[in-house]
This record gives C-alpha cells, structure tokens and sequence, in this order.
C-alpha cells in the first residue's frame, strides 16, 4: 500500500510530453475524499486529445499490436500467392496500323473524295480507328476464328449443359454476346500524337493466340473497310441505275420528237444536210453548166450564121463534120485538076468546061451540108435556151423551198440541241456507272501494317511473383500499421488509463 503522499503522486498529472499518456489538470476532478480522478468523458467527445498524442505513445501503440501487423503481412502474402496462383496470365501484344487519310488514286475522279485539311484528315483516321474496335470486325474474327467455342472467351458455367438442352440458340447467342463482350475488352487502339499511326493493343491468355486473334483483327478491320467503300459505291451504284432509267426515256422521247417533226414537215437529210439545200445547190451548179451550154451553143450558131453569110462555108473552120471534110477535100483535088487542065488545054477545053461543073456541084453539096449543120446548131441553141429557162425556174422554186425548210430547221436544231444534251447527259451517267461499278472490285483504302505483332516473352498481367510478394509485404505492412494505430488510438478514446496501461 501507499501512503497518502505515494498516492497523490502517482495520480497527480505530468506535464504534456513528459511521458506517455500525459494529461492536463482539466482531465481529472477532485472526489469527497480529497483524492484526484480521471474524468469521465465519451470518446468523441475527447478526440480534441489526440494532438497530444507523443512519440512513446505511438511507439507503445505498434509495440502493442505487433502481431496485428504480422497478421496482415500473412495474410496479404497469402493472398498474392492465391492471386498469383488462381489469375490466368495475360500477354499482351501491340500491332503498329499506318491509316493514311488520303485513299489510293486508282480511279480518276473517284466518288470518294478526300480533304487536304489535317483536321478533317484527323478525324478520317479518328473514324477508321473506331472501325478497327467495331462490332462488325469483331464478330468477322469471332466467325473466323470460330471463338464461340474458345473456352478462353466462353466460361462455362454449372447451369451451362442444362440450357444447352433446354434453348440451345438461346446459349450460342449468348456465347457470342459474351465472346463479343470479351474481345471489346481484350482490344485496345489509340492514334499516335501528330501522326497517322495506330497503336493496336490485344491481349490473351497464350501468347501464340494473341498473334493470331490480333492479325485476324487487322485482315477483318481491312476487309470492313473495303467492304464499306464497296456498299457505299454500291448504294451510288443503284442511284445511278435508276436514274439513268430515266434519262434513257427522256433521250429516247427527245430523239422521237425530232423525228416527229421532220417527218411532218418533210425535212429530209443527206449526209447531215437538208435534202432541199442540196437539191438547190445541185440546180445552181445545173444552171450554170446549162448556161455555159447555152452560150457555147449561141456562139456556135451565130459563127455558122455569118460564115454562110459570107460564103465562107469552105474555108470556115466551124463546120466540122466528116461531110464538110470529105467535100473540102473533093475540091482541093478538083482544084489542082481545074489548073492544071487550064496550064495545059486552055480554059475552053472541053475537059475544063466538065472540071468546073464538077467544082460547082462539089461547093453547092457544101453549102448545103454547112446549112445542115446550121440547122443542127439552131436546134441546139433552142434546145440549150429551153433547158436553162427550165432550169431556172427549178432552181428558183426550190430556193422558195429552200427559205421555207430554213424557218422549219430552226425548230428542228432547238429539237436536236435539246435531244444531243439529253443524249450527253446520259452517256456521261452510263460511264460513271460503268466506272462505278469497276471501283466495286478495287480496294483503295490506303491501311499499311508497318509493325506486325510478335508473340510476347513475358506475361502481362499479373506481375511476377516476386514483385508481388514485395508489393503484398507492403500493402500488408501499411494495413497492420494502421490497424495498431487505430486501436491504440480508440483505446486512448475510451480511457487513457487503458492506453497508457
């Protein structure tokens, strides 16, 4: 036992960090006795305390829960080691995708246009890398790679065989929706900074695996976007076919009208031209061939005209026949017979007297032959006349109906203007479908593999072991500090008798 003085000294409060569990005059009450007590206070109420909490007293606390804190080092030890020996390993592996905005200029004026802006470039790549993580590419690599059945992506669970009885195209749709779910999650893409390029991340529980599925991801995210382009021709592709339907009618009726109105006005063509014209031009080059007849023929006539007139029908060159020939060649020869009797016999030998007769009968068949021929030139000059008088009226009708067709042909080439553009429209519609539908079969989408993935030499996820059970040796450490902390602390709350026992 103490004495009274020992007693007041072990209960009388020592300053504040003199030792642990220091308290002030104002934690303890005086009793009836004379004798000092700690006052009875709620923890909450004293949490204001805990600032005068010193280094001894935490020292006492971890000391106290030392084997708090060894438990929490096993059990997070324990823990990693569950963790690492129960998580299936993932490898991870990354496939470099150069997407180049700009598509390849296989066709002249493709009907995909690309922008030279590089924020409308951005956002072409921005929109082919949502493409790449789509639902169409991945159900391509699902069917492909038949993943539906890859126990990897279809967990099957206690229940699983007892659907498959009940509702087996239930299951297989739910199989698909959840290996869809897994590659979504599995896959991972992002676009460079300042660059085309893009990074592609898969990863999978074999490392062999994860090459595969990745290059099936790419060959599908290629064939998705020549797909696109090809549907998208098509839909323009179809547009074109019903329009062009259209455009034939149109041509079709515009050509008819034209052949409507020729054929009702008598408009006829040769060669591209108005047969009226070129009857016209025929008639004027006719009359003009006539009227050079027609003089060649009066000058004829009028030259035989005067050389009968003066007796010149011997000599006169304009009577040209083989009668006029042979008649002028009697007479030479009668000629030299007439002088050579008058050299020899005189001029009333009776040889010469029949030599003369002869000369006058031989120059009378000759005037009678130059009037014959006179005769013919008379009848052709009238003839000529009559031919270009004829011809002359012709050529002046149809120079009326030449006027006539003119006022009509204007109507006619407004009617083949309209026909000829209709015509150029359609042939230029017909081409770009033609064109169109060959830009189907052509990839152009400009999608290079600049870094194909390779399988990984080391998982993922999880870390290694040992890395692990260093990290779980610290998380453990910090929980059994805190947990000693926290209950020497509450402890201190409740009674810092307790605290400081």
């Amino acid at each position: 036992m103490y004495g009274p003085k020992e007693s007041e000294q072990r209960q009388t409060p020592r300053p504040v960090g003199q030792s642990r569990g220091a308290r002030t005059a104002a934690d303890f009450v005086v009793g009836s006795d004379g004798t000092a007590a700690v006052a009875s206070r709620s923890p909450l109420a004293r949490i204001g305390q805990l600032a005068r909490i010193g280094v001894d007293d935490v020292l006492a606390w971890l000391r106290d829960g030392i084997g708090w804190i060894i438990g929490a080092i096993v059990v997070c030890l324990v823990g990693a080691l569950l963790y690492a020996a129960t998580t299936p390993p993932r490898y991870t592996v990354f496939t470099d995708i150069l997407i180049d905005p700009s598509n390849l200029n296989v066709v002249r004026d493709d009907v995909f246009t690309s922008n030279p802006q590089r924020d409308a470039q951005l956002l072409e790549v921005e929109s082919k890398l949502r493409i790449l993580t789509s639902r169409n590419v991945l159900s391509r690599v699902i069917d492909k790679l038949d993943l539906t059945s890859d126990p990897e992506f279809v967990k099957p669970g206690l229940l699983t065989p007892l659907w498959n009885l009940i509702s087996p195209a239930e299951v297989a749709r739910d199989n698909r929706l959840a290996v869809m779910r897994a590659l979504s999650e599995r896959v991972d893409a992002r676009r460079e900074e300042r660059s085309f390029v893009v990074v592609m991340r898969f990863w999978a529980e074999d490392p062999e695996k994860a090459v595969v599925i990745s290059n099936a991801i790419v060959d599908a995210f290629e064939a998705e976007l020549f797909q696109s382009s090809a549907e998208s021709a098509g839909r323009v592709v179809k547009n074109l076919n019903n329009r062009l339907d259209e455009l034939r009618r149109n041509v079709t009726e515009a050509e008819q009208r034209v052949e409507d109105f020729r054929r009702s006005k008598g408009l006829q063509l040769n060669n591209g031209e108005p047969v009226s014209a070129r009857l016209s031009s025929e008639l004027n080059t006719q009359v003009l061939d006539a009227q050079q007849r027609f003089i060649q023929a009066e000058t004829r006539y009028r030259q035989m005209s005067a050389a009968i007139a003066e007796r010149r029908t011997t000599s006169a060159a304009i009577f040209d026949s083989a009668t006029m020939v042979s008649l002028r060649a009697q007479l030479n020869q009668l000629q030299q017979q007439i002088g050579s009797i008058r050299a020899t016999f005189g001029t009333r030998h009776p040889q010469m007297v029949t030599a003369l007769s002869e000369q006058q009968a031989i120059e009378a068949a000759l005037v009678r032959e130059a009037r014959r021929i006179l005769d013919g030139a008379r009848a052709e000059f009238e003839r000529e006349r009559s031919n270009l008088a004829t011809l002359r009226s012709k050529a002046s009708d149809e120079k009326s109906n030449v006027f006539s067709d003119n006022e009509e042909q204007v109507q006619l080439r407004d009617l083949q203007r309209d026909a000829r553009a209709k015509a150029a429209l359609y042939e230029t519609h017909l081409a770009r479908t033609q064109q169109i539908s060959e830009r189907q079969q052509i990839d152009t989408s400009n999608v290079r593999v600049i870094s194909r993935p390779v399988p990984p030499k080391a998982r993922s996820w999880p870390p290694r072991t040992l890395i692990l059970l260093g990290a779980a040796v610290f998380l453990g450490l910090l929980l059994g500090v805190s947990i000693a902390l926290g209950r020497g602390a509450w402890r201190y709350l409740r009674d810092p008798r307790l605290a400081t026992a």
